[in-house]
């Protein structure tokens, strides 16, 4: 398993990530242990610009040579884009699902929902803990 958990990230036990933006914005997308889990990514369905979701709820699917697999939103907010890059080419979600690979921005309707999340320490604790 990847050890790559960057602190500056919170995260779902559903494996999202979420980032807050200099500008108040948050980014979303899907950890290193979830591309790795799933393999090789061959689509992903990812919710339109406009579009409000709800935290915890599907917003999202990403698709492997193994699997399809909802995303949930750590958040709610209304997207305000999309990264088209990934709809595109959606090996970016193994090469580099933590960055270039994003998937969605939204302007967040409560930020303290981002309290309920886990930091990275937090995180890492929860991957070994599933791993027994």
């Amino acid at each position: 398993m990847s050890n790559n958990i960057p602190e500056n990230l919170k995260y779902t036990k559903t494996h999202e990530w979420a980032r807050v933006e200099s500008d108040g914005t948050v980014t979303l997308g899907i950890t290193e242990h979830a591309q790795e889990s799933l393999g090789d990514m061959v689509f992903v369905e990812l919710p339109e610009v406009g579009k409000v979701i709800v935290a915890g709820k599907e917003c999202g699917v990403v698709e492997s040579v193994k699997s399809a697999s909802d995303m949930y939103a750590p958040i709610s907010g209304e997207v305000i884009a999309a990264n088209e890059k990934v709809t595109a080419t959606p090996a970016l979600l193994n090469s580099d699902p933590q960055g270039e690979g994003w998937l969605v921005k939204v302007r967040p309707s409560n930020k303290s929902e981002l309290d309920a999340l886990m930091n990275a320490k937090t995180y890492g604790e929860f991957l070994a803990s599933c791993e027994h």
